[in-house]
């Protein structure tokens, strides 16, 4: 595909198209829980986070932008058989807090083609860059044709963007052949190069799954960390942990100036889901990190949310309200797919045990611990019961299956994955029976390793039988280098015979449905501290339909 952003000839404009720590173990009281929750999000709209759907006043003629703008690349995502979201955002200077443009709102035009030379457009509009939203762009395109490839690009006055590349997604009756999607996690620029992401925008894949930690919220130094810059710079407001809304806008424009994960997202629709990095580490709902006040933590959520969704291809109904922002939902791949994106972050109970790896125990096997919130569980087990997919695709961010960490015959596990809530998991796989559901594929990110599971009905007894399979894809470039065999991987190997395969090397996995099997291709890295490295699939595997239980390809 050629990408030929600059300056174009000036066009006539189309009408707009529709366009504190509570002690760990203990679990904030639903009543508590939203009065923190409304207490934050009026203090954030005290201190001036932006209100949802305000207009400045005041609006600015794009032929005045001096710069180029589109620096932060484009992107798409959320794909519905007639419609996709296009996300851009204007910056000329996107390292500035202000991006480098008045706090005035500017039109900004798109088009969509069938061709990449836009000789047929298909859908054209005008959307307004608000301030408020960081003169980000969120286009709903519609009325686009079903299973098929577009392009497409933007104009802010004389200067035209990249071309961006997407797909629709078929038609909800569509007895397609096939679903290709990449899964991709934990991008910690200071630990590295995006080069996945590189190899990623040459691979031929439908969609994107991106399972969280898209960023880091830890400091980055002027020399981009482990990237050891000889050549630039970086400013010095990167230089500590996010914790405003300026904060997250330009740790989000440090990482959109990434040339590889840039071209990953002109090439492909992403549908996202973040974890905790995001925000902070290891937060559960309301319960942050650090003690400190919760009040005082949700509006630092509110701000990590606000920005999470101004930089990311999502649709209006996921726009946060103050720190509150429903994230899951469902999308369909004709017959083939049902995708039922999780938060396994926002409704959680607090890690038991301090959240560190820890032996099973009252705390955390009490059978009220959620992961997911009641309404988040409840509406993924309704989904199950009345899905007519051949598969049942589950993308979110941290281990399900059980992991034992040792060989002692009671061994302790992890606290902030699913073996921290094992009656959580236990109601899903329940779930999972009582609706039939036979072709069970969850994606997950989190580990910084590359992990193949079998998910056995009963994690104790290896030969219970196998209700599905656990695909966990690497990290993008969190871990640093990484190793193919980490110090433990003869213990958890061993300690868990339902593993079928671990690596830890960076990269990511490509999963390939169709109505026989589902393929799972890792695809791994040898380093990522120094830019272009070559990529290789070091291990394929396949489960049959009807018959789950992964095999090497």
């Amino acid at each position: 595909m050629t990408i030929t952003p600059g300056r174009s000839p000036r066009h006539s404009r189309e009408p707009c198209a529709a366009a504190h720590r509570s002690p760990r173990g203990g679990t904030p009281s639903r009543r508590r829980f939203l009065g923190l929750t409304a207490a934050a999000a009026a203090l954030a709209f005290a201190v001036d986070l932006p209100a949802t759907g305000t207009a400045a006043a005041a609006q600015l003629d794009a032929a005045r932008i001096d710069d180029f703008p589109f620096t932060l690349g484009v992107a798409s995502g959320e794909p519905l058989p007639d419609s996709v979201v296009l996300w851009t955002r204007l910056a000329p200077a996107p390292y500035q807090p202000d991006g480098g443009l008045p706090a005035e709102r500017v039109d900004v035009d798109w088009e969509v083609a069938e061709d990449e030379t836009f000789a047929t457009v298909v859908a054209r509009g005008t959307a307004v860059a608000h301030p408020e939203f960081h003169h980000t762009v969120h286009v709903g395109a519609e009325g686009l044709a079903s299973g098929r490839v577009h392009y497409y690009r933007f104009r802010a006055g004389d200067w035209l963007s990249e071309t961006g590349r997407t797909r629709t997604a078929p038609a909800a009756d569509s007895p397609v052949s096939s679903l290709t999607v990449a899964a991709v996690s934990c991008q910690a620029y200071h630990d590295g190069y995006f080069t996945a992401h590189r190899h990623l925008a040459e691979d031929d894949v439908d969609l994107v799954l991106h399972l969280g930690d898209y960023l880091y919220e830890y400091a980055v130094d002027s020399v981009g960390g482990a990237r050891a810059y000889t050549d630039r710079v970086l400013p010095a407001l990167f230089d500590h942990e996010t914790g405003t809304l300026e904060d997250y806008r330009l740790r989000y424009a440090l990482y959109k100036t990434d040339p590889d994960l840039r071209a990953a997202h002109a090439m492909h629709p992403f549908v996202v889901t973040f974890d905790d990095h995001e925000t902070e580490d290891n937060y559960a709902a309301s319960i942050p990190e650090n003690a400190v006040p919760p009040e005082r933590f949700l509006l630092r959520r509110a701000a990590a949310y606000r920005a999470y969704w101004e930089n990311q291809p999502l649709r209006l109904p996921q726009l946060p309200v103050g720190p509150d922002m429903q994230l899951y939902r469902r999308l369909q791949w004709g017959q083939l797919a049902q995708i039922d994106v999780l938060d396994t972050r926002q409704y959680r109970s607090d890690q038991a045990y301090g959240g560190a790896k820890h032996l099973p125990g009252p705390e955390s096997e009490d059978p009220t611990r959620t992961m997911t919130g009641a309404a988040q569980e409840r509406w993924l087990l309704d989904g199950w019961s009345t899905s007519q997919a051949l598969w049942n695709v589950v993308p979110q961010q941290v281990c399900f299956s059980r992991r034992r960490m040792d060989l002692n015959p009671v061994a302790a596990v992890a606290m902030d994955a699913w073996d921290g809530y094992p009656a959580a998991r236990r109601r899903i796989l329940d779930g999972a029976k009582a609706a039939g559901v036979q072709n069970l594929m969850v994606l997950t990110g989190d580990l910084h390793a590359g992990y193949a599971f079998d998910i056995k009905d009963d994690f104790e007894d290896p030969a219970s039988r196998t209700l599905g399979t656990e695909i966990v894809t690497t990290s993008v470039a969190s871990g640093k280098d990484g190793t193919e065999k980490p110090s433990n991987w003869t213990t958890y190997t061993t300690a868990n015979p339902h593993l079928r395969f671990y690596d830890g090397r960076r990269g990511y996995t490509t999963v390939t449905l169709d109505r026989a099997q589902a393929r799972a291709d890792f695809k791994t890295l040898p380093y990522v501290t120094t830019p272009g490295a070559p990529i290789a699939t070091v291990a394929s595997f396949v489960t049959e339909v009807g018959n789950q239980g992964l095999t090497p390809a």
